[in-house]
């Protein structure tokens, strides 16, 4: 188990590595960062001196140091417009994108896995062509038109639910539906694929002919074998719906991460769009990790090969 923890802590490491990397790269590609900070009145030496303290004169290998250093602390700079650390505006938004993504993950789970298992249970029934229907329809459907027929039906034509911003119970009932509902889809195809595989293999068919109760069959010896890649897949998808949640956010202006990043990319404050980057990047690269570990400790397979 140690091996394997070892194997998976180095590339962690190195996906680290290549994510700053390209967040680097990328931000030098938006061009000289001092035409944010200055005026076209500026005069040659206050733009050689503002080039000299951001560190624009050292090489692009010494840049990178320091902004790896600077990484390793927390300081992902100041926001140009609010002049204030950009750690601590997005450690001000995450709350609310972590709920809200919390949402809509207990959404597809609670939705996903019950309507895979009956639709593998009872496939070629009504109940398999509802639930099929369901996970098409989630693939299929733009979350941002979900959210805006939601809030259409919902809030304005029945008047039942609230339509936006961070609230009570009652606010999180639209979002996590928009938001979740293409990882409850995915979430129930996988179920039932994997599902309809086991209770169809031997071993399945030998506890029917013990006697073995239909439930016993189902929870005990079907889905215990089938939730290998569900359960990869749900962990992937709880970082998927950390990037996803910017469009959903969008929508019900949920005051999070999204919201964040879409108002960076209209006043150009390029420094918090990138700490908005470098959160998201590094939650899912942690969520990833932990999936790996916990997808070895359920299949030993995996961690002894």
């Amino acid at each position: 188990m140690l091996s394997f923890l070892r194997k998976r802590l180095i590339a962690s490491f190195i996906a680290v590595l290549i994510v700053t990397m390209v967040i680097f790269i990328l931000a030098r590609l938006q061009g000289d960062p001092r035409t944010l900070y200055t005026d076209e009145n500026l005069s040659q030496e206050t733009y050689d001196a503002l080039g000299r303290e951001l560190g624009l004169d050292r090489p692009l290998v010494y840049q990178y140091g320091v902004f790896i250093r600077k990484l390793a602390v927390a300081d992902l700079g100041k926001s140009i417009h609010q002049r204030r650390p950009v750690f601590d505006i997005v450690l001000e938004r995450l709350p609310a994108t972590a709920k809200l993504a919390a949402a809509g993950f207990l959404f597809s789970i609670v939705i996903g896995i019950p309507l895979g298992i009956l639709s593998a249970v009872k496939r070629g029934t009504g109940w398999d062509i509802l639930g099929r229907l369901f996970a098409v329809l989630g693939h299929a459907l733009p979350s941002f038109w979900i959210a805006i027929m939601a809030i259409f039906i919902f809030a304005v034509k029945l008047d039942l639910l609230p339509t936006s911003r961070d609230g009570g119970i009652d606010h999180f009932i639209l979002p996590s539906i928009a938001l979740g509902w293409a990882a409850a889809g995915g979430q129930m195809r996988l179920v039932r694929s994997a599902m309809l595989e086991v209770l169809d293999s031997q071993y399945v068919v030998l506890a029917r002919a013990k006697g073995v109760s239909n439930e016993q069959v189902i929870f005990k010896h079907a889905l215990r074998n089938a939730i290998l890649a569900p359960l990869t897949f749900a962990g992937l998808t709880l970082g998927g719906l950390i990037t996803g949640a910017i469009i959903t956010e969008t929508v019900f202006a949920w005051p999070g991460l999204g919201l964040l990043a879409i108002d960076a990319v209209r006043s150009s404050d390029y420094a918090v769009l990138q700490g908005v980057m470098i959160f998201i990047t590094f939650f899912y690269l942690i969520v990833s990790f932990f999936v790996d570990v916990l997808y070895g400790l359920v299949d030993p397979r995996i961690r002894y090969g």
